[in-house]
C-alpha cells in the first residue's frame, strides 16, 4: 500500500535550468526573496509595474530560469507576437525567473518573477521552497493586489499576511475572514510556512474603479511595502512620476461628471467613517513609532556604506 504523498511525485529540481556558478556562489546565501506573479488578480496592474521597474532599473542576473512548457497553458493564455506586413516578429515568450538584483546602495537580493503558473503548483512549490532552503534565504516576501471599494484620493491600503509578526501587526487596513480564490503565492506561503520559512504577502488596495487600468501610485506603495520588510531602496522615481501624471487625468475626469464626483464623495465618507480612530504603524517607524527624519535616514545609509566599503 502506497504512503499518501502530498504534491507532486515529479522532480521538483527538473522544473528548472540554473546559472550553476551563480547558484552555488556563497554570495546568494542569506538574501531576501521577493516574488511577484503576473495573471492573477494584479488590480491596476500593480505586480506588473513592480516586476518591469525592478529589472529594468536594477542590474539584474538570471539565477534560474522555469520550463514554461512545463507551467503555462498556452491556449487558455496565448502568447502575442507581431505580424507586420510579410513576416512575424516580437514574440514574448512567457518568462518566470529568478534573478539576483542589486538595490539602490548595492545591496544583493533575489526576486522571482512572472507568469503565475497554470499548472504543476504543488511541484513548482515544492521547487521554490526547495531553492529557498538551498540558498537559505532570510525572508520571503510577495505582493499581488484586489480591487477594493476605495477613493484614490485616500492612501493606498495593505493587507499583510504571513508569520513573521513584526511586519504584520498594526499594517493591515482590512483584516478580514472569508473564501478567496488561490493564486500560487498563497500555495508558496504555505508550503514556505509549513517549512519554517520566515514569509511575508503583501495585498495592496486598489480603488475598484482604477483597477483595470494601470495605477502607478499602488505600485509606489508595493515597492515603499517590501522595501520596508526587506531593508532594500528600491526604484520608485519612474512610476511616482507616471502616478503624477495619472492622478491628473484622473481629476480631470472626475471633473467632468458629476456621476463620478457622487461615487467617489460616497467612497470618501464610508473610508473615513472607517478609519476614524484607527491607528496603522508603519514600518519605517522607530520603536516609539516615529518616522525618522532626514538626518536619521542618512545616518543609516552612511553607516550602511561604510559596513559595505571598510577602509575606504
Amino acid at each position: 500500500m502506497l504512503e499518501r504523498i502530498s504534491g507532486s511525485l515529479l522532480d521538483p529540481d527538473a522544473l528548472y535550468a540554473s546559472n550553476i556558478e551563480l547558484f552555488h556562489s556563497p554570495e546568494l546565501r542569506g538574501l531576501n526573496l521577493v516574488m511577484g506573479f503576473t495573471g492573477f488578480a494584479d488590480a491596476g496592474h500593480v505586480v506588473k509595474q513592480i516586476n518591469a521597474e525592478l529589472l529594468d532599473s536594477l542590474d539584474a542576473e538570471p539565477v534560474a530560469v522555469f520550463d514554461a512548457d512545463q507551467l503555462i497553458d498556452y491556449r487558455s493564455r496565448r502568447p502575442h507576437l507581431t505580424f507586420v506586413e510579410d513576416h512575424l516578429q516580437d514574440y514574448q515568450e512567457p518568462r518566470l525567473a529568478l534573478y539576483r538584483l542589486m538595490d539602490g546602495l548595492g545591496k544583493p537580493f533575489l526576486l522571482l518573477a512572472g507568469f503565475e503558473p497554470d499548472l504543476q503548483w504543488e511541484r513548482f512549490a515544492r521547487a521554490v521552497v526547495g531553492i529557498v532552503e538551498k540558498l537559505d534565504v532570510n525572508l520571503v516576501t510577495w505582493i499581488h493586489s484586489i480591487p477594493m471599494p476605495v477613493p484614490h484620493t485616500r492612501p493606498v491600503g495593505v493587507t499583510v499576511h504571513g508569520n513573521r509578526p513584526d511586519l504584520i501587526e498594526g499594517i493591515s487596513v482590512w483584516k478580514p475572514t472569508v473564501e478567496v480564490p488561490a493564486a500560487v503565492g498563497h500555495i508558496l506561503e504555505l508550503r514556505l510556512v509549513e517549512a519554517g520559512r520566515n514569509v511575508a504577502g503583501y495585498v495592496i488596495h486598489v480603488p475598484h474603479y482604477l483597477a483595470e487600468a494601470e495605477y502607478p501610485t499602488a505600485a509606489v506603495a508595493g515597492l515603499e511595502y517590501l522595501g520596508a520588510a526587506t531593508s532594500l531602496m528600491l526604484p520608485s522615481d519612474r512610476l511616482r512620476e507616471a502616478g503624477r501624471e495619472v492622478s491628473r487625468q484622473i481629476a480631470e475626469q472626475i471633473d467632468a461628471s458629476e456621476d463620478v464626483q457622487q461615487v467617489v464623495s460616497r467612497l470618501e465618507a464610508r473610508y473615513d467613517e472607517k478609519a476614524e480612530g484607527t491607528v496603522r504603524r508603519s514600518l519605517l517607524a522607530d520603536e516609539n513609532d516615529e518616522l525618522p527624519n532626514a538626518d536619521d535616514l542618512g545616518a543609516a545609509v552612511e553607516a550602511y556604506l561604510a559596513r559595505e566599503n571598510p577602509g575606504q
